[in-house]
């Protein structure tokens, strides 16, 4: 049985903030079926700690782990296998995992997930009541410290795998907090975690662990360009053979519109109809023979919603609609709230409800996702198994896992969307109108419909990619 520590700050359905919470919650089950025995380490936030089960039991303690004690607990939560650092100082806190409840940063983060590393570095090196991973995966910079603690517990030969959900967050500190961060000050140089004079906890993992994996094969290649390596375009070329990308899946049996009970179940695109009167009047939207879009997503200038401003006029006039539920960037808050109080045919709900985002699935016609970047992406593939027709940018986990509706692919018989590129406002004005054209011919929609249905969205074949990866870094120790 091949063991491995999954090493995150948040992980679905017990917190979350966004697709790396989705990853981390669904990937310990689709790893089983490989043979893979999968913990996860997460965080004691207050919600963790509420979730564990009351079987959980003490495993080891710390006098003094980043300024205070902490005890890690063995556990289950929402059928997920847990070791959690309870440490009240740094974790016990109101607000998100990452901010406090005035929507800034907490201060002590660098230590707070310096302290996640660090542990998970420790269980790897001693083991956690007798169980001791051969593989420590560890996501993004808030694990990216774990390859500099195993070489300072001396263990540096126990394997590593960082994977990239975003390369745009840093965990960028100042070297002043080298001492409170328990980090090698002869390791602050080009060739470990110093990045142009800082601290860099993602640099320390990309320099420092075997292996590197990222959430697609297209955004493994951007990765290396300047435009989307984000200032590590040249490490990440310097680690070219160490570097997968591996498409992210979803859960198929909670995404599933055959047996959601969030919605009126169905298995064809004409079964579609109940759950789109449903949303209409859950939003307060009139009937239409347009299109209804969809939106579900982080309100910000990264994911593309300012475009979608720019192109509702087009939208509106080819008789088109406009759901969105999302919470992020204030000016883009108000500006489609605004919009939604003009216009009959757009409603807006400003903040996250898992429910209702199932909903929306069943009951739209397509989903706009047009992202200057996006790593994977999973509101697409949510789509996809829903018959809610993905409008999205050529980048990233988009560009791989839908197929434009050229005319080459739609004599083929097999598109499943439409991607524009490149990313402006013209590019996506030109796909809008596309896609209100093949709605208004019904039987071109609903092959499409039938097309995104049937298209593979789980885990099967990256578990097993995941797991061919961990047997080769185990084999070569």
């Amino acid at each position: 049985m091949m063991r491995v520590l999954s090493v995150t700050s948040e992980c679905a359905p017990l917190v979350k903030t966004g697709g790396l919470a989705d990853v981390t919650g669904a990937l310990p089950r689709a790893l089983a079926i490989e043979g893979v025995q999968m913990r996860t380490l997460l965080p004691g936030y207050p919600a963790v700690m509420a979730a564990l089960d009351e079987n959980a039991v003490r495993i080891a303690d710390f006098s003094d782990l980043f300024g205070g004690p902490a005890r890690l607990l063995s556990g289950t939560a929402a059928g997920l296998d847990l070791l959690v650092i309870d440490a009240p100082h740094l974790f016990d806190r109101p607000g998100g995992p990452y901010i406090g409840p005035t929507g800034a940063d907490w201060p002590d983060n660098p230590e707070r997930f310096a302290a996640l590393s660090w542990v998970g570095a420790y269980i790897a090196a001693n083991g956690a009541a007798e169980w001791q991973p051969l593989i420590l995966h560890g996501h993004d910079w808030q694990a990216g410290f774990m390859p500099e603690y195993l070489r300072q517990m001396g263990s540096a030969d126990i394997r590593t795998v960082l994977t990239i959900h975003n390369i745009a967050f840093h965990g960028i500190v100042g070297p002043d907090r080298l001492a409170s961060l328990r980090l090698d000050p002869a390791r602050f140089h080009s060739g470990g975690f110093e990045y142009w004079g800082a601290i860099s906890a993602l640099k320390a993992g990309l320099i420092g662990a075997d292996a590197l994996t990222t959430v697609s094969p297209r955004y493994a290649e951007e990765l290396m360009t300047a435009e989307f390596g984000i200032g590590f375009d040249g490490v990440m070329r310097s680690r070219r053979e160490q570097l997968a990308g591996i498409l992210n899946g979803i859960d198929t049996e909670i995404w599933n519109p055959a047996t959601d009970p969030q919605i009126s179940t169905y298995q064809k695109p004409q079964q579609k109809q109940a759950n789109k009167a449903a949303l209409r009047a859950e939003f307060g939207l009139p009937a239409s023979d347009g299109p209804l879009c969809i939106i579900v997503s982080r309100m910000t200038h990264q994911k593309g919603l300012d475009l979608v401003l720019e192109v509702m006029p087009t939208l509106l006039a080819h008789g088109g609609q406009l759901a969105l539920l999302g919470t992020g960037e204030r000016d883009l808050e108000l500006a489609f709230s605004a919009l939604a109080e003009r216009e009959a045919n757009v409603a807006v709900r400003i903040g996250y409800d898992e429910g209702l985002s199932h909903r929306m699935m069943a009951g739209g016609d397509a989903i706009l996702v047009p992202s200057r970047f996006e790593p994977c992406g999973l509101t697409q593939l949510y789509g996809l198994r829903y018959g809610t027709l993905p409008v999205v940018a050529l980048t990233g986990g988009l560009a791989d896992t839908v197929i434009n509706a050229s005319p080459a692919a739609l004599a083929r018989g097999v598109a499943t969307g439409l991607q524009f590129s490149p990313v402006t406002a013209e590019a996506f004005r030109n796909a809008i109108v596309t896609m209100c054209n093949l709605y208004s011919d019904r039987n071109t929609w609903s092959k499409m419909q039938r097309n995104a249905m049937a298209q593979p969205v789980g885990w099967d074949q990256s578990a097993r990619v995941y797991a061919r990866l961990y047997e080769r870094l185990a084999a070569s120790e």
